[in-house]
């Protein structure tokens, strides 16, 4: 931060008083990494990037900016994938801003307590959250939230966008995996609820309005995390089936023979297979023949007896027609190779053109229903057109992912992103599901909120950020 910078703009010196000169970023090359997200579809501009290193450094910040009515962003990881993260977004109605400030808190990164009698323990919001799955590890213990970004994502990110990811079957989305939060409010109060207690019931459960509402009501510090008991065995198959109603039929039997030991049951199509065989380094297709549909599935189990519950469940699969083909993964590594064809194949659809994304949910039994509907009306809509659905069957997540017509325009094809949308969400609200499954809204689909959130919902909701956020300081734009 030069003298000039602190010259033109003295709320420099003040937040440089409150963390360290070296930690208010002004230049534009050491702002950069904070302005553009994964995708690269949003690109932002702020007055400065401040990054705090301590609760009580949050709050005096959120202090100064209430008083001189400086908006906020606050940043995790920036892996978020719906511009939620990224300050000067345009507001209906008004020019983007551009005198937002950057709240990184990724050098909040420690891990506070950790309490294996009640099974919890205690995480800065800036810790990635790989390195809260490592501490957990390290107590013996397993914190189950999972993602393919986990070595970028912070918990703080995660919480306040109430992630879901590869293990919410069988534990939860993250809120789920909360017992007490610690929130920095609008106008720089603490709300210290880091409570480790299983039952509380004094009253609202103040921190569910948090968790899932992006940092535009207050921005999480730090949370107390559940922690669960290690499997002792995890076993891991890859199957080939010939559709998602036969996927579907297969996770109520393994569900009905193995019980909570299923803890993934991932599904892709034949064409996300081939992108990740085509692009991927070092990945190969696991079975001998093509099938339209795979899934991968996993078990894990507190006793022995794992494998042979996992050999049940596809054998009877077998018998009944629903598998076409099967591998169990014999080793580690061999289970690497089945996980990685699902958690590369965000990253590798670049490969094939330009991609439109939709992030949605529609009640289990209903996903082969979507799958058949979203294909044809795609097609009509833009013949051509290549579908990319693979998730989450398990809690009826599915990554309904369009990537361009072969040939066509990258920018005419992406063009069209709010068309597209149009087209599978539709089919989303008629089967009475949801435009963000776990991604978030951001700025993305803000626009999209009101056309599909109930009125008296989003009225509810704007209270809220009136009563929390009367400045409307906190990542304005987003959401709402």
């Amino acid at each position: 931060m030069t003298a000039a910078a602190v010259a033109a703009d003295p709320l420099l010196s003040r937040l440089a008083a409150i963390v360290g000169e070296r930690h208010v970023l002004r230049e534009a090359s050491d702002m950069a990494a904070y302005l553009a997200e994964p995708r690269d579809l949003f690109h932002g501009q702020a007055r400065c990037v401040v990054r705090p290193g301590s609760t009580a450094e949050v709050a005096a910040i959120l202090k100064l900016c209430a008083e001189t009515d400086t908006p906020v962003v606050p940043q995790g990881g920036n892996t978020g994938l719906v511009g939620g993260q990224i300050p000067g977004q345009a507001v209906p109605g008004k020019e983007a801003r551009k005198d937002e400030v950057v709240l990184s808190l990724k050098r909040m990164d420690k891990v506070r307590e950790t309490d294996q009698a009640s099974m919890t323990m205690t995480v800065e919001a800036g810790l990635t959250l790989l390195a809260v799955q490592e501490a957990a590890e390290k107590a013996g213990a397993l914190f189950p939230l999972s993602l393919a970004a986990e070595g970028s994502c912070t918990i703080g990110g995660n919480l306040s966008t109430n992630a879901g990811g590869t293990a919410v079957l069988a534990y939860g989305n993250a809120r789920d995996l909360v017992t007490g939060l610690e929130v920095v409010l609008a106008d720089g109060r603490v709300l210290s609820n880091l409570s480790k207690l299983k039952k509380d019931n004094t009253g609202y459960d103040l921190k569910h309005l948090f968790m899932g509402s992006e940092g535009t009501l207050g921005i999480i510090t730090a949370a107390v995390v559940k922690l669960y008991p290690r499997p002792r065995e995890m076993h891991t198959a890859f199957i080939g089936l010939n559709s998602p109603h036969e996927a579907l039929k297969l996770l109520n039997l393994a569900q009905s023979l193995a019980g909570a030991d299923v803890k993934t049951f991932e599904l892709m199509s034949r064409f996300c297979l081939d992108i990740v065989v085509n692009h991927g380094e070092g990945t190969r297709d696991p079975l001998a023949g093509k099938h339209a549909w795979y899934v991968l599935l996993e078990l894990g189990s507190q006793i022995e007896g794992g494998e042979a519950a996992l050999m049940n469940v596809l054998e009877q699969g077998m018998e009944l027609g629903l598998i076409e083909d099967a591998v169990v993964a014999a080793s580690l590594d061999q289970r690497a190779d089945f996980w990685k064809l699902r958690e590369l194949l965000s990253e590798l659809q670049k490969f094939e053109g330009g991609s439109i994304k939709h992030d949605v949910s529609v009640p289990v039994a209903k996903v082969p229903q979507f799958i058949d509907e979203a294909g044809p009306a795609v097609e009509a809509f833009m013949p051509g057109a290549r579908p990319v659905p693979f998730g989450h069957l398990g809690d009826g997540n599915i990554h309904y992912n369009v990537t361009q017509p072969v040939g066509m325009d990258k920018q005419a094809y992406l063009d069209r992103w709010y068309e597209m949308n149009a087209v599978v969400h539709g089919i989303v609200t008629r089967l009475n599901g949801s435009i963000s499954a776990e991604h978030g809204i951001g700025t993305l689909k803000r626009d999209l909120l009101p056309t599909v959130k109930d009125p008296v919902a989003l009225e509810v909701m704007r209270t809220l950020k009136k009563a929390l956020d009367p400045q409307g300081i906190l990542n304005p734009g987003k959401v709402l």
